[in-house]
């Protein structure tokens, strides 16, 4: 991949590194990566950081190294591809199936059906998912082809700036219609997995509308948004208001409906780390939800 900036003459950078640091956001740690092994070039030439620019100068910055990913099993799995390009892909990932390897499963996560699809199309970099989802909540998952575009998404995330929607089918009737659940979370005493609203936990804030209510089952079909990103954020949040995801065994209880926490990463969308422009994505919603979703 290569990103390229030509210096305009209202441009007030002292040097090089000015641009990479204002116009592209590299960090330090991959700045001196590219460097070492010289990726960076003005008017086609390999130079040096602190070299001063004139107006029109070309900058060309090549982040085609190769990386070692030999640390992931390849796992030959059909992957539902939305969109790819060369700075990232867009997935969605069927409940079941998680996207991390684990000390106890080398083989059969999103992740390892990836680095099996970059061997098979001769890319040799690391496997970056840029957001997560639990193993069996589905949904749009992104993985970053280098490590440039995982740092701008990542901090498009902290800034929020990374639209995140995703549909619950949720238990009862809401009182409202809308709301903000502004709730910090934080991991429960004595559990490795489980979390809990605590004044003690990081800021986490959901916000929900219910699209639809299904009186003879009881349950809601609600779009929440998250504004944050705590681990379990939806399930913690809505089991919090007495709405636990139906499906949800860990913070609610089974179901004869789904057999699965009934939660989906429907859309989301950011600016694109190259094109600048807004990208969008959306995952259809999953059979066992769309027919409590049509009921």
């Amino acid at each position: 991949m290569k990103l390229t900036y030509k210096v305009k003459e209202t441009d007030n950078f002292i040097s090089l590194r000015g641009v990479l640091k204002a116009c592209f956001s590299i960090s330090d740690r991959l700045l001196l990566k590219l460097k070492k092994q010289n990726k960076i070039f003005v008017n086609s030439e390999n130079t040096y950081l602190d070299k001063a620019l004139q107006p029109n100068d070309v900058i060309e910055i090549y982040i085609d190294f190769e990386e070692d990913n030999s640390n992931i099993v390849p796992t030959k799995m059909d992957l539902d591809i939305i969109y790819e390009d060369e700075a990232y892909l867009v997935l969605n990932k069927p409940a079941g199936i998680p996207v991390h390897p684990s000390m106890d499963h080398f083989s059969g996560s999103l992740s390892n059906g990836i680095k099996y699809y970059f061997d098979f199309i001769g890319l040799k970099k690391k496997i970056r998912p840029v957001n997560r989802l639990d193993r069996n909540t589905s949904g749009l998952v992104i993985f970053a082809k280098n490590e440039y575009i995982q740092e701008c998404l990542v901090k498009q995330m902290k800034y929020n700036k990374f639209y995140k929607e995703y549909i619950a089918i949720c238990e009862g009737r809401f009182k409202q219609k809308k709301g903000i659940i502004n709730a910090p979370i934080a991991r429960k005493d004595n559990s490795i997995i489980e979390r809990c609203v605590s004044k003690f936990g990081d800021s986490a804030i959901t916000e929900f509308e219910v699209m639809k209510y299904n009186e003879n089952c009881n349950y809601s079909v609600v779009k929440c948004i998250l504004k944050t990103g705590r681990t379990h954020q939806i399930r913690v949040h809505m089991s919090y208001i007495n709405h636990p995801i139906i499906g949800d065994t860990l913070y609610g209880y089974e179901s004869e409906l789904i057999n699965r926490q009934a939660l989906h990463s429907y859309k989301t969308s950011f600016i694109h780390p190259v094109s600048k422009k807004v990208a969008s994505y959306i995952a259809p919603i999953p059979d066992d939800m769309l027919v409590l979703i049509k009921d």
